[in-house]
């Protein structure tokens, strides 16, 4: 991750990350808020911060952020959450459906950055479908609903950054043991074909890849064995942009000099001036 002052003066960067924090009350135990002043975000976009509101207290709220959280009906689960450098226009909180929306599973920020049109940078949660067949189908009928809103914001040209823990990996690049978890969800190929068509047919772009091609840059490694130790790990984590946000992607990292969950940030800089 390199610093924003060593882009030319005249290049106004604008640094957005992802990050499933599994719990915001252990990642701020490990240092987390710590990084965030460090790292130089403007909009962080948090997946899975299993917090109420009456536990969200200033401690989670450092100053000079603005802050927004949409919380699960059932307490210490699921919930997103935006924290932002910069002022909201709006915000608002779900998709609205109940699958969504009960578990606190997507919350958009609308801001004004000077350009053409305002930006809506959103924290979606998808759901994981691993603990068994009744969450596989809780999750298809997620997929189903929200490929009809990207379908309808494409219509509308919205200009949007979803960010978010998709539970699913796109390529052969991106989990490490391919052969093996093609039967597993996240990885099955009608998951897979999902993206695909949210790519390919509704035009909506993965930045990440716009400018790192590499395989092996995971964004999950499982806590089971040495799967941290040994990369053996799943790119579940994206940047889904509106097409206008591809030509000005300028850097992208998966931060991982220090860990607050299973998952590591995603870290994209897009060029706004």
């Amino acid at each position: 991750m390199i610093p924003k002052d060593s882009y030319p003066s005249e290049t106004k960067i604008l640094r957005v990350v992802s990050i499933n924090v599994n719990g915001l009350r252990a990642a701020h135990k490990k240092g987390f808020f710590e990084w965030l002043e460090q790292s130089e975000a403007d909009v962080v976009c948090m997946q899975e911060t299993r917090i109420s509101e009456h536990q969200w207290t200033d401690a989670f709220k450092p100053e000079g952020w603005h802050v927004h959280m949409f919380e699960a009906e059932k307490s210490g689960y699921a919930g997103t959450a935006v924290y932002s450098r910069l002022p909201f226009v709006s915000i608002t909180n779900g998709l609205g459906f109940e699958l969504a929306d009960t578990q606190g599973r997507f919350v958009s920020a609308e801001f004004d950055l000077g350009l053409p049109e305002n930006v809506f940078i959103c924290s979606l949660y998808l759901p994981s479908g691993s603990s068994g067949d009744e969450a596989q189908a809780r999750k298809e009928i997620f997929l189903e609903k929200y490929e009809q809103i990207l379908s309808d914001w494409r219509q509308q040209n919205k200009s949007i950054i979803v960010c978010g823990d998709y539970n699913i990996v796109h390529k052969r690049i991106d989990i490490k043991n391919w052969s093996g978890n093609q039967k597993s969800s996240g990885c099955l190929p009608h998951e897979r074909a999902w993206l695909d068509h949210i790519y390919d047919d509704l035009g909506y772009v993965d930045t990440f890849r716009v400018v790192r091609e590499e395989a092996e840059l995971y964004s999950w490694w499982s806590n089971r064995g040495q799967a941290r130790a040994n990369n053996v790990g799943w790119r579940i984590d994206y940047h889904a942009c509106s097409p206008d946000w591809k030509d000005r992607t300028v850097n992208a990292w998966v931060y991982k000099e220090q860990w607050f969950s299973d998952h590591a940030p995603v870290i994209i800089d897009y060029k706004i001036a």
